[in-house]
């Protein structure tokens, strides 16, 4: 047997004010997609905001329906309508926010784990890591360099 040990590195940023401006006005615009979620059942907003390469802006916010799990989480919502619509683009930067109408929410929340998966695909796809940036409704926001270190064993097309 032996023994792997798998690290990663993510950023930390104490606050949205200590964000370069370029991942505020990004982080911004994913707030103002998660207002227009549709979560009248986990009561659980979430927004996320996408930077492509022909500087286009791609916004997703979940979208519930009563017969789970037929709904869609934010992050998946805004990279299938990118790649959908600018199939060509890399993706560079993705700023994601989550709050919940129950309780403040302040700390990071990281995508779920299909919507890793899914980010990995992209990422893949297009042989260049994404830039994430995630954070609650406020609080400390943390910046991943690539995917790959929320998500360090991917599963993806090779293995097929």
């Amino acid at each position: 047997m032996k023994e792997v040990k798998i690290e990663t590195t993510l950023q930390v940023y104490t606050g949205f004010n200590e964000l370069p401006q370029a991942i505020q006005n990004l982080m911004n615009t994913a707030i103002e997609a998660r207002d227009n979620a549709y979560a009248p059942y986990s009561k659980f907003n979430v927004g996320a905001a996408i930077l492509l390469d022909n500087n286009e802006v791609v916004i997703g916010s979940n979208q519930e329906n009563a017969c789970f799990p037929s709904g869609l989480c934010a992050e998946r919502t805004a990279i299938y309508y990118a790649g959908a619509k600018y199939p060509k683009a890399k993706i560079l930067k993705m700023a994601i926010t989550a709050s919940s109408q129950n309780q403040v929410t302040d700390k990071p929340i990281p995508p779920c784990g299909a919507c890793r998966q899914s980010i990995a695909e992209y990422e893949i796809k297009q042989n260049q890591p994404i830039e994430i940036y995630f954070m609650g409704a406020k609080g400390k926001v943390v910046k991943s360099n690539s995917l790959a270190n929320l998500l360090p064993l991917l599963f993806e097309s090779s293995v097929l």
